[in-house]
Formats: structure tokens, C-alpha cells, sequence
């Protein structure tokens, strides 16, 4: 493995600890029981939701804007840097907010937030320029490897700060959480360095207008694009199987803790069920990649989704808290292999030399893969009046979305 893969894949176990300690882990329910202080805790989750609707649609708005001036002004590195950088400087910004002061806690954590998920866009997008494309799904799944692993090691050294403050010789445990966020912070700088000293910066053809008008011009290239997709039927297919499989992942993901407290399970136990599936998806992730060398990324991507398939029917019949800790442990087996080879056969598919612009699509249609998901879930829950049956509704995600994905012809690396 040369340097320029190993320091692109290092992103993802830079940005991967601001989602696992602090969107995932301490955040939501630190800013209830500390900043959230003067209302009521479902005003606080009001307030949460507002934020992350906020910032989801404002990247979801701007994600194609930012992938195309990516390209057109070989801006790729320098726009991950910056993202990186105030997304860093926010979440720093988290340990200097005061007690109550939900305002400043929710404006930095959207912000940080914004900045996690737009470098992403720039991240993925570079994929396609540090390896050959018989490489592609080795290396993605090799950055999906190490971001659970960097996840699960800095969130277990965090979680135990929280619980043993005295230990590490801090104040308590608030005081504990809010290092936390500290440590991501360092974490997350210290670690994209690699990638930009040793990953080039991909040549394109210059563009000397300014940004302004690249946005301008981007709009009217998005339904030029948006026509592209519709016109490539494998494009197609693909992005539209994805739409529907992605959604029903994500909401898996955004129901456990849902699953969790309906078994009576304690936050101690959910932060564990959580690591279960930090550690459990660094190796099969590694483990995917490496199968794409011998079998199809679509196959196994397919492989994957049915064992979604079986494990929403097993989680519909949730009794004992044991279960909850399986059903996160074959999560961690599947989840990091599909996410990954999903981007590494995006990267197959689209034209060579429109990276930025083609990823910064496909991250708009992640951020918008979250509506069909929540939406079945409730019109389940009103007919069923069984939390454990609403999940049975994402089988219809899952499926539609493997149907369209078997549909796809994966072109033959060159």
C-alpha cells in the first residue's frame, strides 16, 4: 500500500470521531441535561432537531455548488482543509460554552456538523485520483475500516473519562465530556495532515471565473447533470437503489437508541452497543474490500442488504437486552461494507474528470435519504401500536432498493 492511499483513508479515522463521540455519543444527551437546563427535555430534543434538520438541508442545498467549484478551481484540498479546520475550531469551541447556554451549543454544533459533512464531499471525491479503479472498493473500504476503528478508539477512551473522571484527574464528569470534545477536535486536525501533504491535488481544467458565478453556474449545470443520470441507465439504477437501501440504513442506525430505551436499557448500555459496532465494523469493512477482489462490489453489496433484510425481521422480535447487543453486532458486519463499496462503485459509474460534482450529488442524495425511512416508520406505528413492528416497514426500503441495484451493470475496470 503506497502513502497516497494510506494518507486519503486516514481522513476517515480523523473525521470519523466527531460522529462517534459527539453526534453519536456525548453530545445529545449533554445538551439536554447541561445547556438544555431552563426547559423541558423534549423542548431540548425540539431544539436538536431543528439544528440538524438546519444543517442537514443547508448541505443537502449547497453539497453539488461545493463539489463543482472543487473541480473547476482544483480546489479540492484546499476546501477539505478549511471545512476540516472550522469544523475542528467549533467543536473546540463546545468545551468554552457555559451551562445553560443551549444558543451557543447548538449554533457550534451545527456549524461543526455542517463543516464534518461537507468535508466529505471533497474527501470522497478524491478517491477517484489516488488509486487505479480496479483499487476503488479496496480503498474505500479501507478508509471505512479505519474510521471505525479510530472511532471506537478515541470514543473508548472518552467514555472512560466520563465514568472515571477522578482517574484522569478531572474535575467530574462533565468537565470529562467536554475534554472530550477537545480531543476530537485535536484529533480530527492532527490526522487530516497526512492527506494533505501526501495526496495531490487532481489537475482539471483551470476556471478563471469567480465563485459567485461558478454557483450561479452550477445550478443550471446541476439539471444538465440531473439529465446525464436520467440518460445512463446503469447511473440510474444505482442512484435510485441507493436512495431507497441508504434511507432504510440510516434509519436502522437512528432507531437503536429508540430500540434500546424500549428494552429498558441504560445510556451505560447503549454507549456499549455502540462499540460493539465501532469494532465489530473496523474489520468486516476491511474484510469487504478485500472480497472485492475476487467477487463483485454489487454482489456483495447485495449480500450485504439481505443481511439487513434479516436482521430488521429478527429485531421486530426483540425480548431481552441480549438482543440488542446482537442486533449490533451483525449491524458493525454489514454496515461498513455496504457504505463502502456503495461509493466505490458510484466511482466506477461516473465520468472521469467530474468528481466533485458527481460526489457532491451523491451526498445530496444521502442527505435526503432520510425521509422515506421515518415516514413509514410512523404511518407503522399509528396502525401497529408496537415499536418493535414499526422497524418491520424498512423492509420495504431494503428490498426495493436491492431490487434496483441488481439491476445495475458494473462496467470492467480499465
Amino acid at each position: 500500500m503506497n502513502k497516497k492511499i494510506f494518507s486519503w483513508a486516514l481522513y476517515d479515522w480523523a473525521n470519523s470521531v466527531f460522529y462517534t463521540t459527539v453526534m453519536a455519543g456525548f453530545f445529545p444527551i449533554f445538551f439536554k441535561q447541561y445547556w438544555n437546563t431552563e426547559s423541558s427535555a423534549a423542548t431540548g430534543t425540539e431544539r436538536l432537531g431543528w439544528v440538524l434538520a438546519f444543517s442537514g438541508f443547508l448541505l443537502a442545498i449547497l453539497s453539488p455548488t461545493l463539489g463543482v467549484i472543487s473541480d473547476k478551481k482544483q480546489m479540492k484540498k484546499k476546501l477539505l482543509f478549511s471545512t476540516m479546520l472550522l469544523g475542528a475550531l467549533c467543536t473546540l469551541g463546545l468545551y468554552l460554552v457555559p451551562q445553560g447556554d443551549w444558543i451557543s451549543a447548538a449554533l457550534l454544533y451545527g456549524m461543526a456538523l455542517f463543516m464534518a459533512s461537507a468535508s466529505g464531499v471533497f474527501y470522497d471525491s478524491l478517491l477517484t485520483s489516488v488509486c487505479r479503479e480496479d483499487q476503488y472498493e479496496f480503498v474505500s473500504s479501507l478508509g471505512y475500516s479505519l474510521g471505525y476503528l479510530g472511532g471506537g478508539i478515541l470514543f473508548t477512551l472518552n467514555v472512560a473519562m466520563t465514568l472515571n473522571p477522578e482517574f484522569f484527574h478531572i474535575v467530574d464528569k462533565a468537565e470529562a465530556v467536554k475534554i472530550s470534545f477537545i480531543s476530537v477536535a485535536l484529533w480530527w486536525f492532527v490526522f487530516t495532515l497526512p492527506l494533505l501533504k501526501n495526496v495531490p491535488e487532481p489537475i482539471s481544467i483551470a476556471n478563471n471565473k469567480g465563485i459567485l458565478a461558478l454557483t450561479i453556474e452550477t445550478w443550471n449545470e446541476l439539471k444538465i447533470l440531473i439529465q446525464e443520470v436520467f440518460s445512463n441507465k446503469n447511473l440510474f439504477y444505482f442512484l435510485l437503489g441507493y436512495w431507497f437501501y441508504i434511507d432504510g440504513i440510516y434509519t436502522v442506525m437512528s432507531m437503536a437508541v429508540d430500540f434500546g430505551l424500549s428494552l429498558g436499557l441504560e445510556s451505560s448500555d447503549l454507549i456499549k452497543a455502540l462499540l460493539i459496532t465501532q469494532f465489530v465494523g473496523f474489520p468486516s469493512a476491511y474484510f469487504f474490500g478485500s472480497l472485492s477482489k475476487r467477487f463483485s462490489s454489487k454482489n456483495l453489496v447485495l449480500i450485504g442488504l439481505f443481511i439487513y433484510f434479516i436482521t430488521i425481521l429478527g429485531a421486530s422480535r426483540i425480548s431481552e437486552p441480549w438482543h440488542f447487543y446482537a442486533l449490533a453486532f451483525i449491524i458493525g458486519l454489514c454496515q461498513g461494507g455496504v457504505q463502502a463499496l456503495s461509493r466505490a462503485l458510484f466511482a466506477h459509474l461516473i465520468p472521469s474528470g467530474k468528481s466533485g460534482e458527481y460526489f457532491g450529488f451523491y451526498n445530496l442524495l444521502g442527505k435526503f435519504a432520510s425521509v422515506l425511512g421515518p415516514l413509514l416508520v410512523a404511518l407503522f406505528a399509528r396502525y401497529t401500536q408496537d415499536s418493535r413492528q414499526t422497524i418491520l416497514s424498512l423492509l420495504i426500503l431494503i428490498s426495493v432498493g436491492a431490487y434496483f441495484l441488481y439491476k445495475v451493470t458494473v462496467p470492467k475496470p480499465v
